[in-house]
Formats: structure tokens, sequence, C-alpha cells
């Protein structure tokens, strides 16, 4: 089958039936957006009365299911428990071989928060765009994937091709419990349950202009300060473990770590995102506890950012203790690739000129190049709309990202 002429019988087909696709992604993701798949760790499930289970993905997955029978694309289901379903639907032939790109959508939202202006699980068109909970992060893409399986479904219909397209709506993407078990991505690689060759991740944002093909990699150090115990009236009879904290964190406050400039990820960055210590206000603390958001880039290491960390606090007490709560490593890809060079050249249909860039937070992507499969963030919607109230997305943006997704296809898996 001819790749020029299969791309202008898709372009055709997105020119005649624009207003037909848009109403229907919009219509997918208005039901998608009303299921409240709030995804928060187990210890704050209680704060949400309308979910017995974190994440209750199962929701989405039923609109999913139920619209790719009505099209007639076939889809697997996966799951590690019930309830957290992970759905891959499929476009092409796909035996061992073929080359598969994986568009890796979530079905998890976080929690709406307070102040909207309107109601977050009622999505609200107005001024080109939608607003609701999950409309960008990642239902929206979600809806626009799916939309573009349809019409790769439709356009190429019985003609065989030798790739496949796999749309997939994952479970477990926004948060994790402390146990570390996860249910969607992680779960399907562990198990070997996919082989894509490449994969796209539409949940940076950046409105279609840049291309993810590096993260910083994410460690939590907790650091324990301990002191000794007092009355409150004789503090010199003690120790006061959050003075020694405050002593240390004014010092980190003007540090910075040793890294090695990296093109896309710049430096590192800290973060003293909790702390905590005492028992009263009468009691000299005898411990202080503060958990460190690091984002490390390439040539870091957990143990080199311990190790500096241990130095830096040794010139206030020897007795400082650090562990590491979780990390993941950085990572890098070379920008010169075939699927970063097809998103390039399909998105001047649209007069996108994406570029590549790197992310201070994770996607992904991270763990699927880490598995061998190619992959990169790229997407619609603003990056400053995610987790925010108001999260937003603009409905040309939806619909000229499902037709990227198939003029992309087509030049890797045709």
């Amino acid at each position: 089958m001819d790749k020029a002429q299969l791309k202008e019988q898709i372009k055709a087909h997105f020119s005649q039936h624009r207003d037909e696709i848009t109403r229907e992604i919009l219509s997918l993701l208005g039901e998608m957006v009303s299921k409240k798949t709030v995804n928060v760790p187990s210890d704050k499930l209680a704060n949400f009365d309308y979910l017995k289970i974190r994440g209750e993905e199962w929701q989405v997955a039923e609109i999913v299911k139920r619209e790719f029978k009505k099209w007639g694309i076939p889809y697997d289901e996966h799951s590690r428990i019930e309830g957290r379903p992970n759905v891959i639907g499929y476009v092409g032939r796909g035996e061992a071989g073929d080359k598969k790109l994986f568009m890796a959508c979530h079905m998890d939202i976080v929690p709406p928060g307070k102040g909207w202006d309107t109601d977050p699980f009622v999505m609200t068109e107005k001024d080109g765009k939608v607003y609701g909970r999950g409309v960008l992060d990642n239902k929206g893409p979600l809806a626009s994937s799916m939309l573009a399986a349809k019409v790769m479904k439709t356009v190429i219909g019985d003609a065989p091709i030798s790739g496949q397209l796999q749309v997939s709506a994952l479970a477990d993407e926004e948060a994790t419990d402390p146990d570390g078990i996860d249910y969607g991505i992680h779960y399907l690689m562990e198990h070997k349950l996919i082989d894509p060759t490449y994969a796209i991740i539409p949940d940076i944002g950046e409105n279609m202009l840049k291309i993810d093909v590096a993260e910083k990699g994410r460690m939590v150090v907790r650091v324990t300060a301990k002191g000794v115990q007092a009355h409150g009236s004789t503090p010199h009879l003690g120790v006061n473990a959050i003075n020694k904290m405050a002593r240390f964190l004014a010092k980190l406050d003007d540090y910075s770590l040793a890294y090695k400039p990296d093109p896309f990820l710049d430096k590192p960055t800290v973060n003293v995102g909790e702390i905590s210590g005492g028992a009263a206000a009468n009691i000299v603390p005898s411990e202080c506890v503060c958990d460190i958001d690091i984002r490390i880039v390439p040539g870091q290491t957990d143990q080199s950012v311990v190790a500096e960390l241990k130095k830096l606090s040794s010139d206030i007490a020897d007795d400082f203790a650090f562990s590491i709560e979780s990390s993941t490593m950085p990572h890098s890809i070379n920008p010169d690739n075939v699927l970063v060079k097809s998103i390039q050249e399909n998105a001047a249909v649209f007069n996108l000129k994406p570029v590549p860039f790197g992310l201070g937070g994770g996607t992904f992507a991270k763990s699927m190049n880490f598995h061998n499969i190619l992959s990169v963030g790229y997407g619609p919607g603003d990056d400053t709309a995610f987790h925010m109230t108001n999260e937003y997305v603009e409905i040309d943006q939806l619909y000229q990202f499902a037709q990227l997704i198939c003029l992309i296809a087509i030049d890797l898996i045709v």
C-alpha cells in the first residue's frame, strides 16, 4: 500500500468529516469526564466517598470497550486486580516482527480540588475550549487516539497492513502507594503483555509544539535530625532537632549539587516538600524529619546525591540520617530518530514546528525507553493546565491530534 496515497486519503477523510469527528471526540470525552476515576494513595481514599478502590478506571474502560466493539476494533483487557483494567485496541495485523505504534493514554485523574468555575465532572464548552477534570490529563488525548483508530480502521478497511496501531487506555498513572505495586504500564511490561516498537505518550501539553525526548530522574530523600528531649523551660538541657534541621536546610538552600550540564535537562532541582517534628510547644523536640524532592540529570546517581547531602550535614552534626524513599533514574534519547522526525514532518500539516525538549517531571516515556521501546511525549493542550483548577484543552487540538496520530502511524507501521 502506497504511504503517500494513504496519507492523502486520511487527510481527505478528516477534512470531509471534521464536524462529525469533532463531535464524536467531544461526546466520548464528556462521558469520560463524568466518571470520577480519581486516583490517590490508599491512605487518602477515605477522603473520597465516591471511591471504593483507587482509580476505579473500570468506569472509563467500559466506554472504551463499548466503542471498540461498535467500530469492529479488536482489543485486549489486562488487569492486575479487578476494577483497574488496561484496555488496548488494535488496528492492523501486528504479528511477531511487525512494527507497532503504541498510544499510551491513561484513564485515572487527580482529585478536582476546589475553586472551579464549573462542575469539574461535567464537561463544559466555552470559546473553543472544553473544561473539566481530565479533559487534558488524559481523557481528551484518549478520546482523540480512539477516533484515530476508528478513522484508520475506516480508511484502511480490509486492506492488510503489516504493522499495527495500538491505542491503550491505561490505569494507575497519577498516584502510587507506598508498596510500589503498579497496575498500569509497569504491570503490562513486567508481565510482557505488550511489545510495541514505538510509543507516543500524549501527557505533556506544550500545545503540540514540543517533543519530550528526555526526563529528569526523581528521588525523594528523607532526612532525619536527632535531638535530646527536655522541658521547654530548660532547652539548654536538651538538643533541639528542629533547630538542627533548620541549620541543615539553610545550608542546603545555598548549595548546588554537582552535575554535568545536559542539553535538554539543564540542571538538577531541589525542593523541601514536607517537614515534621516535635510533640508540643513546651517540649524540646527529639526528632525532626523532612522529605526532599530532587530531580537529577544524567551523570548523577542516588548514591552520589546522598553522599553530597551527608557531607553538607557533617559540619552541623554527624548523626543526621538519610534514606531514599523512592527513586527513578533520568533518561535521554537521541532526538535524531524516526519517531521524532515523523512527528515533526506530519505536524507541518497544521503549520506546527515541534522541537525536542526535556521534562523535569516524568511520564510513561521514561519506563518504556528503559524497556527498549522508542518513546516520546507529545500531545495537545497547555502544559500549565495540568492538575489545575479549571483544567481545559482546545477543541481544535483534539481534532488535529487525532489526524496526526493517523499520519504518524502510516509512516511508522505501514
